[in-house]
């Protein structure tokens, strides 16, 4: 059943938020980090990036407390203004659109936003292919100027949703590994061919990041693809 009624909406939100901030925060976080300071509590951290996740793992940074502004994309479906009302309870603010509905105008926000935050986005929703990258995550780093940060998440232990991405929702005090790869810039004059190549390489950077946290997890076997060597470093 889907909400409509706004208080209703706003009262679920808060309870919602409520819950899975408690609940996130009983999970153990491990965090292997490229060179290039990329997380956003690094003190040596300059800069904005757009941070890039499965939408099977949009429950993950619920659990951390983030230095910064955030902006969140979050489509304009049925369920989107409940998102973005939970987001809000969670600190993060959410600019609403995707490539079906309100993309001009998300991305327009998108370019605003991100003269002064970073953005997070989930390249592969809101209705998949799941863990397939769709163009608008490299035309949004196009026109912001913003490199592409490809987060890699997994849980040692977690329930799968039989939703089309599978989304995860971990085990109370379980393992959680994120894995960072190093930031991709896309050129600001990049044409249509140039993307795609892009495209392809922010999607490689995204798998393999998500196989090797998936890896350390000790819960192999959901990745598409491993094909992409980057060298990290573990954080301390």
């Amino acid at each position: 059943m889907k909400l409509r009624h706004p208080w209703l909406i706003a009262g679920v939100a808060f309870l919602a938020a409520l819950i899975v901030r408690l609940w996130m925060r009983t999970l153990r976080y491990r965090f292997v980090l490229p060179q290039t300071p990329v997380h956003p509590n690094d003190r040596k951290l300059t800069g904005r990036f757009i941070y890039a996740l499965w939408h099977e793992h949009l429950l993950f940074p619920t659990g951390i407390r983030f230095r910064g502004s955030f902006h969140v994309l979050i489509s304009r479906h049925a369920d989107g203004e409940l998102i973005a009302q939970v987001c809000q309870h969670l600190g993060y603010a959410s600019v609403r659109g995707s490539s079906t509905r309100g993309g001009a105008e998300a991305l327009r926000e998108l370019l605003r936003k991100g003269q002064g935050s970073h953005l997070m986005i989930t390249p592969d929703g809101p209705r998949g292919p799941r863990r397939r990258v769709q163009p608008g995550i490299v035309f949004t780093a196009s026109k912001t100027g913003l490199p592409i940060v490809p987060v890699g998440v997994a849980y040692q232990q977690a329930w799968r949703a039989r939703s089309w991405d599978r989304f995860a929702v971990p085990y109370p005090g379980t393992l959680a590994v994120v894995v960072a790869g190093e930031p991709i810039r896309i050129p600001p004059d990049a044409d249509r061919e140039t993307l795609e190549c892009y495209r392809v390489q922010v999607e490689a950077a995204l798998c393999w990041a998500t196989r090797q946290a998936e890896l350390l997890a000790g819960c192999p076997g959901e990745s598409d693809n491993d094909s992409v060597v980057s060298p990290i470093r573990r954080a301390a």
